[in-house]
This record gives C-alpha cells, sequence and structure tokens, in this order.
C-alpha cells in the first residue's frame, strides 16, 4: 500500500530531544573521559604522500561522500556542495543549496541530492539546484540516487522515492520501528535490482519500483526496558561484497546479510557507533572503546584485534592496499595493517578532526576535515 503518515510536531520535538539525549548520555558514561592511549612512535613503515587539496566551509553535520567514476562529491554544514575529480584533484563544480545541510551527500554522477536542516530534499544538476521538495521529517541518512530516481530516509521511519529530473514523489512507505531514531547517518543503498535500507536493527530489502517489502533480516533486536536501551538502528558505512552486506547495529552487534536470499549469515555481538569496511576475507569495524576489530567474513569469528587506539574517537575503517586508512577526532588519519591492526603510519590533515570515513578513488584516498579541509593521499 503506498501512503505516506506526517509525524506530528509533538513526536518530532520528542525525537530531536532524545537524540540529544542518547548523545549526552554516551558522553557522560562515567566520571572522566579516560585519557587516550599514547601511540607507538610512527615507524613509517609504508609510504602516504599527500597528492592535492581542496577548501570547502566546516563540516559539522554527519557528511557521506559519495563516489561515481573519477569524482567524488562532498558538502559542508553552510549548503556549499562540491564535486571533485579525485584522480587530478580539481573541483569539477562548486554550488550552494541555500541552506545548512542535514545530510548528504547522494549522486549518480549526473544528479546529486542533499537535505536541509528545514527536511527539505534537495537535487542538483551541472553545479545547479533543479528541484527542491519538503519531507515528513528531519533526515540523517544521505539520499541515495540509483536508475535516475532519489531515494530517502527520514527520521519517522518514512521511506520515499522521487522522480530524479522533476523531484516528482514516486511513492511513499512509512515503516514501523522504536520510538527513537540515531542523529547518525544509517544504511541505504542499491543491491541489483533491490533497495536495500535499515530499518531499526533489521536490514530490509525493498521493491525500488513501489517501496513493497521483499525481505527483512534482523542484524540485532531491541533490548532493554527503555527507549534509549532499546536503540539498536543500523549505522554508518556498510562492507559489501558480491550480493552479501555486512552491517553495524549501534552499540549491539555486527553482522552479514545474504541480500539475495533476505537471509542473516551471521551475527556477532559488538560495541560500536560507526559503520564497517571490509574485503573479500574479513569485516573490519572500530569499537566505542578504540579498538578496531576484524571478523571473518564467512562465519564472524573474530580474525584480530588490537588496543593501540584505546579510547580514542575513531572513524569506520576504510580497507586499502595493505591498510585500512581510519581517521579520529584529534585530526590524525591512521594506516593500520589489514593483517594485525599494527600501526604502519600516521599523517595530519590540516589538525581539525576527521569528519566522514574516507574513501577511495582509483589509488588516491580522499579525506575530508571538520574545517573543511578534503585531501588526496595515495598510501605505498
Amino acid at each position: 500500500m503506498n501512503f505516506m503518515r506526517f509525524m506530528p510536531e509533538s513526536t518530532a520535538v520528542r525525537a530531536g530531544s532524545a537524540l540529544v539525549l542518547v548523545a549526552v548520555l554516551a558522553a557522560c558514561s562515567g566520571t572522566s573521559k579516560p585519557k587516550p592511549a599514547e601511540l607507538p612512535t610512527n615507524a613509517s613503515l609504508i609510504g602516504v604522500r599527500q597528492a592535492w587539496s581542496v577548501k570547502i566551509p566546516a563540516v559539522k553535520f554527519p557528511l557521506t561522500t559519495d563516489i561515481s567514476g573519477d569524482v567524488v562529491t562532498v558538502a559542508a554544514a553552510d549548503g556549499t556542495v562540491v564535486g571533485i575529480d579525485a584522480r587530478a584533484g580539481r573541483e569539477t563544480w562548486r554550488a550552494s543549496v541555500g541552506a545548512p545541510l542535514a545530510a548528504g551527500v547522494g549522486s549518480d554522477g549526473s544528479i546529486t541530492a542533499v537535505v536541509t536542516t528545514g527536511n527539505e530534499l534537495v537535487a542538483l544538476q551541472g553545479g545547479k539546484v533543479i528541484w527542491k521538495q519538503r519531507l515528513t521529517a528531519q533526515a540523517f541518512t544521505a539520499p541515495l540516487v540509483a536508475g535516475r530516481r532519489v531515494f530517502v530516509q527520514t527520521a519517522d521511519r518514512n521511506l520515499s522515492a522521487w522522480d530524479g529530473e522533476s523531484g516528482r514523489r514516486l511513492w511513499s512507505q512509512q515503516r514501523t520501528g522504536e520510538n527513537l531514531v540515531l542523529k547518525k547517518p544509517g544504511v541505504l543503498l542499491a543491491v541489483g535490482d533491490t533497495l536495500v535500507a535499515g530499518i531499526g536493527g533489521r536490514l530490509a530489502g525493498i521493491n525500488p519500483a513501489n517501496g513493497t517489502s521483499r525481505w527483512e533480516s534482523p542484524i540485532a533486536a531491541p533490548r532493554g526496558t527503555n527507549d534509549v536501551e532499546r536503540l539498536v538502528d543500523l549505522t554508518g558505512s556498510v562492507s559489501r561484497v558480491g550480493d552479501t552486506v555486512c552491517a553495524r547495529a549501534y552499540y549491539a552487534s555486527v553482522g552479514c546479510v545474504d541480500t539475495l536470499r533476505g537471509a542473516l549469515v551471521w551475527s556477532k555481538p559488538a560495541s560500536g557507533a560507526e559503520g564497517l569496511g571490509g574485503d573479500d576475507g574479513f569485516v573490519y569495524g572500530t569499537e566505542a572503546d578504540g579498538s578496531v576489530t576484524a571478523w571473518r567474513r564467512a562465519d564472524g569469528e573474530r580474525a584480530w584485534q588490537t588496543t593501540t587506539f584505546k579510547n580514542r574517537t575513531l572513524t569506520a575503517p576504510l580497507a586499502v592496499g595493505r591498510s585500512l586508512v581510519i581517521g579520529e577526532s584529534t585530526g590524525l588519519l591512521l594506516f593500520v595493517s589489514r593483517e594485525n591492526g599494527g600501526l604502519l603510519n600516521r599523517t595530519t590533515p590540516d589538525g581539525s578532526a576527521i569528519a566522514a570515513t574516507p574513501v577511495v578513488v582509483g589509488n588516491t584516498v580522499v579525506v575530508v576535515t571538520a574545517n573543511g579541509g578534503v585531501f588526496g593521499y595515495r598510501p605505498d
């Protein structure tokens, strides 16, 4: 059934307040923040060269960067959106949507989409705004642009599809879930002819033509006695190899789902808030205590774990070459061995926090900082 349910104002305010509460609880657990572990001397076991840099305004929202061909699309909190040729390190276009951003970026190389703090879905093409549409609620997950359509998931569990050229709404489906949602990017991607979305602690396969459900597979089940304890939303980047998608449930577990069958392959307890990286053999994640963990992709058994970065706040890892590339809240960019978690090298782009999970285009790792630095690195 195609329908849309607007979230009442009282519900929206309650959800916003609770989201802040979740962040406060996480930050205030314990009498004081544990001291980050001292890092070993940088042995520079691999070479890391900065190839280029581009400047954008500050990034103060949960940015997800997007890659299409050689172009990586980034955005700033003030509504600036920029396409960068990651091989050459030059801007291909720059635009402004005229309002602060809450979520982004999604792009297919032609159409780019972001969501403003005023709950507007904005589409751009050729560096110009082509349409805007009002959403039912706030959105923190970057829109997905695929098949000339724009897919959006909002905080009231509404999933919708829009025509990429005209902005006409194609369908909207209201999903049920827990009362609270995370103020963090969730899961939304295309796998073959299926739209795959995180809904609470479940990964769901959806028909992109009309929004009907094809399958659902739980990676984590709500637990606890109150709304905060029961919060297990799927969050951050996923690791996809073929038809298998591995994702993290907030402070609950990591798991992999066969999206052809809609069946859970495995799920293991884990305590983290960031997404996952991976390769053919392993799934990698950073935990809330700063540890970095590798799970075997086949069965979820832990292959190794390192506490070198204990009590440091880390991004999700990017697997590239022989390294995991991980950003850190004090501004470090870490290059960690995929074999055992050992530190291979580290560098500091501009001294501000790494604002998004690093991405790779060809042999170039692209990093965005909170101060608006966009850097291209080429590790050996």
